[in-house]
């Protein structure tokens, strides 16, 4: 029989993400996928040692929060001893700007969304041999943000999206998006995999609201990484 395997939500930060109703989401996700879920509300979870040693899977859903140095550590040797971590848009990649070692071992993070909340935009999938994409086609998301992020180069990018090379708030400094330098459009990752250690890394972009994941090959991707993350 197979062993259930012990996962770690953790919301908080920026309400404006919906933590509670993401994290209610994936947590019924999981638990329908055999998952034993605690779901927290505080980052002093990572100072638990028992949790720690016991979690297979961390999926943290907290936005521009504040993560102590010994809360950083334990959450950093927990994955390099082999628990995976996976997350979404801010949630895991805009969690803690001034924390680089979570930046380090998440393999990017969050800089601007040029235009804000946009009509539409399309995911375009870079590897469909992946277990993660294999099966899945494109798609599109609707009204909601388009991250530009510092990455990686390391990352395994599964999925990528056409971004415009405009600057996010160009009228600040006097200026219009058209007279941007380089104006044009550029591939930006939005889906990646990687490692820390003996854990695994999964991050998707997309899920600035809970009605992202209404979308099913978006919905599909974010469960077949926890799964895949998990140890």
């Amino acid at each position: 029989m197979a062993t259930t395997k012990k996962a770690l939500i953790v919301q908080g930060g920026w309400d404006g993400h919906s933590p509670k109703a993401c994290s209610e989401l994936f947590a019924g996700k999981l638990r329908e996928r055999s998952f034993d879920v605690t779901v927290s509300d505080t980052l002093d979870s990572f100072l638990d040692k028992d949790l720690m040693a016991a979690v297979d899977l961390i999926v943290p859903i907290w936005t521009m929060g504040n993560l102590s140095g010994e809360q950083e550590n334990a959450f950093g040797r927990a994955i390099f001893a082999g628990a995976g971590v996976a997350g979404f848009h801010g949630g895991m990649c805009d969690a803690f700007r001034s924390a680089c070692m979570w930046q380090f071992i998440t393999g990017g993070q969050f800089v601007a969304h040029p235009g804000g909340n946009v009509p539409s935009w399309t995911v375009d999938i870079v590897d469909p041999h992946h277990p993660l994409t294999a099966g899945l086609t494109g798609f599109t998301l609707t009204n909601t943000e388009r991250y530009y992020m510092h990455t990686d180069p390391s990352n395994v990018v599964l999925a990528d999206t056409s971004t415009p090379r405009a600057f996010p708030a160009l009228d600040i400094y006097g200026g219009s998006a058209d007279a941007a330098p380089g104006a044009g459009y550029f591939r930006m990752p939005v889906v990646w995999t990687r490692s820390f250690g003996k854990g695994k890394v999964f991050f998707a972009s997309w899920g600035h609201k809970v009605e992202d994941f209404n979308v099913p090959q978006a919905l599909e991707i974010t469960l077949r990484g926890m799964i895949w993350a998990a140890r």
